[in-house]
């Protein structure tokens, strides 16, 4: 049995723990050498802090699984209803459907939150995560060719982006002048 619940700062260890593995075997991040955990929980803080959501699926025995969490997509006002995810799955849960319920959950915290639209940004073009993305809803959006370069090799960045509630057919509610 698998429960996905809010993340906090004390998840930080664990969540750095996943996310070396794929900085160092992957191609999905393009950092080369991993945040220790009290990067990890300045990133996390980044996140918490406007109450965006960081999401982490456990184990019955408590193991953590894998993390998703999504972010404004740009510092500017304007892109304050888009997002960014991110979802990182420890090495050897890969291929069980920890991807989709994470992110199937993490789609439904950003709604709520507000956001109208979700950008990911795919780094190394993994197939995985591109099927994942497509399965749940989201459209190709462009790629970038070989603007990343890791583990010898040229990557391509691909962006998908799906709708969130009303997405882009009605208006968020009041706006700033």
């Amino acid at each position: 049995m698998v429960s996905i619940t809010p993340a906090s700062l004390a998840d930080a260890a664990e969540v750095a723990e996943i996310y070396a593995h794929h900085v160092l075997h992957g191609t999905a991040s393009y950092e080369t050498v991993p945040p220790d955990p009290a990067e990890m929980a300045a990133r996390m803080t980044k996140v918490l802090k406007p109450g965006w959501p960081w999401l982490v699926a456990r184990d019955a025995a408590g193991r953590m699984l894998g993390y998703a969490y999504a972010s404004q997509f740009r510092d500017r006002a304007a892109y304050r209803y888009a997002c960014e995810d991110s979802i990182y799955i420890r090495h050897d849960c890969r291929g069980q459907g920890l991807g989709k319920a994470l992110l199937g959950a993490l789609l439904g915290a950003c709604e709520a939150y507000g956001f109208r639209q979700m950008i990911a940004v795919i780094g190394g073009a993994e197939p995985a995560s591109i099927a994942l993305h497509a399965a749940l809803g989201f459209s190709h959006a462009g790629t970038m060719r070989g603007i990343g370069r890791k583990q010898g090799r040229w990557l391509d960045t691909t962006y998908m982006q799906r709708p969130l509630g009303e997405g882009d057919t009605t208006p968020p509610g009041e706006e700033p002048q």
